[in-house]
């Protein structure tokens, strides 16, 4: 984003239904999800040559977090910092890697917004952080749609280099909720084995994929546990699908974003279902009656954040308005979601070389 600084200055920031002023007190009970309004933290330290590492396991670097508590004080948290991921990190996309922010125990962490994190997933700007706050709305989106999903922070970043002359401009990111925290939360456990989709529960599968649709990524795979957590209350339990990282995904249109050749498609704002094949069509209706529910509430997901760009909302309600209109005509919605059974099609073809990030 080219003019964040009249961001800053206008005061408004993306809500998942209302405006909240950055001035919204943090009280003392709260965690670090709890609240809506953008974090404002820096790390500092000699900015760490991430993109000169490209072993499996990154090296991890000393940085000083700092933040304000409820009361406007200055909070020092010394933690450690490694980049993580594959695609952002080692293959040159980006201008920061995504990061991992480890939290070695301390007195002054367990008084901080941070006292419950042991490491937490931070997602730095890839090409101009318009993505950043594009994908964070997804997720927000997500909130909606089921309660099994990752809670999301917007971040404004400031990274203090003690090596730089010239200082870096802040810019947005997120914090992204860990996935234990998320099954504690929960009352639920993460479940670490690959399994076919539909030996997950149908009723929030179904959601998850028809969100997947909504949004046009097919970076996903249950069976590979790509962009997939899974949760279960018990071992006996099916479990539930949950997704995460949808920088690929149409409705962020990064720029670096392409669809995999196995699903012939020509640009990822192409939307194709790619749920398992369910020859009752009828299982789909509950789960369209869910997302004409809540279909106000999407697009003021959208609608109701002034962070982005004028062009990029337009586009989106457009392409939010292309999926209702679907899911609104039973013709349109069964070609759609009944495209897994073709045997000619690409509705359900595993793609080469998937793996977890």
């Amino acid at each position: 984003m080219s003019t964040l600084k009249q961001y800053f200055v206008i005061g408004l920031y993306c809500l998942l239904g209302a405006f909240i002023p950055a001035a919204t007190a943090q009280t003392e009970n709260q965690g670090l999800f709890d609240n809506e309004s953008p974090l404002k933290m820096a790390l500092s330290g000699t900015l760490p040559p991430f993109f000169e590492d490209p072993s499996k396991t990154p090296r991890k670097y000393a940085q000083v977090l700092t933040h304000q508590d409820a009361n406007g004080n200055k909070v020092e948290i010394p933690i450690e910092v490694s980049a993580r991921g594959h695609f952002r990190r080692l293959l040159g996309h980006c201008s920061y890697p995504p990061l991992q922010l480890i939290f070695p125990k301390n007195e002054v962490q367990q008084t901080s917004i941070f006292k419950d994190q042991a490491k937490i997933k931070l997602v730095m700007p890839c090409r101009g952080d318009e993505y950043v706050i594009r994908e964070w709305l997804v997720y927000k989106l997500y909130n909606l749609i089921s309660p099994y999903s990752f809670r999301v922070r917007l971040v404004q970043l400031t990274l203090e280099d003690e090596e730089r002359k010239k200082p870096i401009e802040p810019f947005y990111a997120f914090l992204l909720e860990e996935e234990k925290q998320m099954a504690k939360r929960l009352q639920m456990l993460p479940l670490e084995r690959k399994l076919p989709p539909n030996a997950t529960q149908a009723e929030h599968f179904l959601k998850m994929a028809v969100f997947e649709y909504l949004i046009a990524n097919t970076d996903w795979s249950v069976e590979h546990l790509q962009n997939i957590k899974l949760l279960t209350p018990d071992a006996k339990t099916i479990p539930i699908p949950v997704p995460y990282d949808f920088d690929h995904a149409g409705i962020v249109d990064a720029p670096y974003a392409k669809p995999a050749m196995e699903l012939e498609l020509g640009s990822v704002r192409d939307r194709r279902y790619r749920g398992y094949c369910l020859e009752n069509a009828q299982q789909f209706e509950p789960v369209i009656a869910h997302f004409n529910a809540l279909k106000d509430k999407i697009y003021h997901t959208f609608s109701g954040c002034s962070l982005l760009n004028p062009k990029y909302l337009k586009s989106t309600l457009l392409f939010l308005d292309d999926f209702y209109a679907t899911i609104n005509n039973p013709k349109k919605w069964q070609k759609e979601f009944l495209y897994p059974c073709d045997p000619n099609g690409t509705g359900y073809v595993v793609i080469k070389g998937l793996k977890e990030d």
